[in-house]
């Protein structure tokens, strides 16, 4: 494995040296699929049992990568720890594994999350125990960790109570993650799920307005009240929100669109959404 590092390397440097365009060729290299970052031993831990103590001793855990093929009675113990958490398990070959460390994982390896995750139903029943009018944001299927940075620094900025993720099908929760949001991240509320549609019907059942931002629709943004308890849900910029999940929204609604592009980058339109609430809020 040592020796295919040792290639690659001096291949990437050949090819930089032949380029003659050396703009070009650090975008080449910057943007090659075998080029990815390695989180750090810090953000990770190896090996089954480690793993099984890390839950014991109350660690959050962001995502649990299992070789695929794993069977063995400690592996299975791992994995019954594990269920009905919000910790999301991925099964992968082992050659993905070995991209992350070289050391020797067991056929597990565990990502620590920088921050703890708040269950849904005592957040939302902290707020109105406070008095609070809940404004919660959706994230459903956002994976760019930008976006989901961005999206994570105007929650803070406009004073909304908590964001909500599945396990599956989101951002990383990671040092990238806190980067992308300024630090905001370590400030908000987070609140992950294994079944988003449980959650919008818990939601729903609680008191909350559950305005999806989606094109299907010719309403307005501005004409849905967000006065009351509200949860705006945002879908990815590709698939929009999930179909299952669309329907269980009381409100759809839109961002008008005049122009030649017919959509806006998903952390942009959260912020329009996410302030016209706060808008709406300042004018009662």
């Amino acid at each position: 494995m040592a020796e295919s590092a040792i290639f690659f390397v001096y291949l990437i440097f050949f090819l930089y040296l032949c380029t003659p365009n050396k703009k070009q060729a650090t975008d080449m290299i910057s943007n090659s699929k075998y080029v990815t970052r390695r989180p750090k031993e810090c953000e990770m831990v190896f090996g089954i049992r480690a793993v099984i103590e890390a839950i014991d001793a109350g660690r959050v855990l962001d995502k649990v990568l299992v070789r695929r093929d794993m069977s063995s009675a400690i592996g299975r113990e791992l994995l019954l720890k594990l269920k009905g958490t919000a910790t999301q398990v991925q099964r992968v070959p082992l050659e993905k594994l070995n991209t992350y460390t070289d050391k020797n994982h067991q056929g597990v390896i565990a990502f620590l999350s920088p921050i703890e995750f708040y269950p849904l139903e005592n957040l939302i029943q902290s707020l109105y125990d406070e008095g609070k009018t809940p404004l919660l944001l959706m994230l459903d299927g956002v994976t760019d960790v930008r976006n989901f940075g961005a999206i994570t620094r105007t929650c803070v900025c406009a004073g909304v109570h908590a964001l909500i993720i599945g396990t599956r099908g989101s951002a990383a929760i990671n040092g990238d993650a806190i980067k992308a949001s300024a630090g905001a991240l370590y400030s908000l509320p987070v609140c992950k799920v294994e079944n988003l549609q449980n959650a919008l019907t818990y939601l729903q059942q609680s008191g909350l307005r559950l305005v999806a931002a989606t094109e299907h629709t010719d309403r307005n943004y501005t004409e849905v009240d967000m006065t009351v308890p509200t949860c705006i849900v945002m879908g990815s910029e590709e698939k929009g929100i999930y179909e299952e999940n669309l329907k269980l929204c009381t409100d759809q609604v839109r961002l008008p669109m005049t122009g030649v592009i017919e959509s806006l980058n998903v952390s942009v339109a959260a912020g329009v959404f996410i302030y016209e609430a706060v808008r709406q809020r300042n004018c009662q």
